[in-house]
């Protein structure tokens, strides 16, 4: 996904009717209301709505000052859900059946929210609705980048927990969940990609019940007594991510079947792989139009069903192969398949106006 840079895109004028028959709204409204009572927040609305061709496709953002623990503003959006009348055919979820819940550190003087976490959030918004992929409990994603662009921050990835404050809820379009998105450094979503998200998650509210995203923090994993634990816990439980959202590419027509994936993914997939394959798990990679499963096996094998590919490897084979597996472009042959290699292509990281920004050979 692109960067996020602090364009800002939004205005403080909503030209949506956010009130008259807007039932879904009105339900968030309702959950917010035991938390801040009748304060008002500050909000962004979009000016032209997405459907219309605006380039933001959540309807608004609220952002809360909150002093406890420490002084942080919470965000909360409007437009994952459905706001006004029912229109998926699900009676029971309301939209992608979630908002976003964002929790941004600042000074105790701050009068006003940054732009950057607006745009942040506006940029998951265009994943989102662009690739039909919904996040939930325990979702993990690199963002390509700090998650402030140009910022130092060691920020550059994210993972999503229930909201501490904000329960799920039924509205009269179906059920929503509050997702709080917690930044994360790249080491941390290494520690995760060998566990279990919402495990680790957990273990760090202990020191930070809110989990705020404080972009000047040190990683979590230089505290040797959390990272041990991290350690301990993923060597006796395996990786608990069976699902990865990535770009792939799947061509079953090829002579070998072919395999295609960003150079900026292979980390996680080997990580992943190493995590799940070996204690009996298999690891489902998934794209809008393509599907590839990896699953442990006592012999190698290749099936392919329409464009989903599935690949069984035997331990010897799955050890080989990772040992091999570089995330840098070209062919990685799959030992034991001869009839299928994984192709690694650089990737190009984009500003949200399309401009190519870095490469990751």
């Amino acid at each position: 996904m692109a960067r996020h840079d602090e364009t800002d895109e939004t205005d403080e004028t909503d030209e949506t009717d956010e009130s008259d028959d807007a039932p879904g709204w009105d339900a968030i409204d309702a959950a917010l209301r035991p938390i801040y009572g009748d304060r008002e927040p500050y909000h962004i609305g979009t000016v032209i709505p997405y459907a219309l061709g605006g380039p933001d496709p959540i309807h608004g953002i609220s952002a809360y000052k909150n002093a406890e623990p420490v002084p942080h503003w919470h965000f909360v959006t409007y437009g994952f859900s459905e706001l006004w009348a029912k229109e998926s055919s699900d009676p029971d979820v309301s939209g992608f059946g979630f908002e976003l819940t964002f929790r941004s550190t600042c000074q105790a003087e701050d009068e006003k929210p940054p732009n950057w976490a607006f745009n942040f959030l506006q940029n998951l918004g265009r994943y989102v609705f662009e690739t039909g992929n919904g996040f939930g409990v325990g979702h993990t994603m690199p963002l390509n980048g700090p998650i402030q662009e140009g910022s130092p921050t060691r920020i550059h990835a994210v993972s999503f927990a229930l909201d501490p404050q904000l329960p799920p809820i039924t509205t009269p379009n179906g059920r929503v969940e509050f997702l709080q998105i917690v930044g994360l450094t790249m080491n941390e979503l290494e520690a995760i990609s060998s566990w279990n998200a919402a495990a680790f998650l957990e273990l760090r509210s202990g020191a930070d019940p809110f989990l705020l995203t404080d972009l000047n923090r040190a990683s979590w994993m230089a505290d040797t007594e959390f990272a041990a634990e991290v350690a301990r816990r993923s060597r006796q439980d395996g990786s608990s991510c069976g699902w990865l959202a990535i770009v792939l590419e799947c061509d079953t027509k090829s002579d070998p079947v072919c395999v295609r994936v960003q150079s900026i993914a292979v980390d996680s997939l080997r990580r992943r792989i190493l995590g799940r394959l070996p204690y009996g798990r298999e690891l489902t990679l998934n794209d809008k139009d393509a599907t590839a499963v990896f699953k442990p096996g006592k012999e190698s094998s290749l099936r392919l069903v329409e464009d989903a590919v599935t690949i069984t490897l035997r331990d010897d084979h799955l050890v080989e192969w990772a040992a091999t597996l570089q995330p840098h472009a070209g062919r990685y042959p799959i030992p034991g398949l001869k009839g299928v290699v994984l192709e690694v292509l650089r990737t190009e990281i984009t500003d949200q106006d399309g401009k190519v920004v870095d490469v990751v050979e």
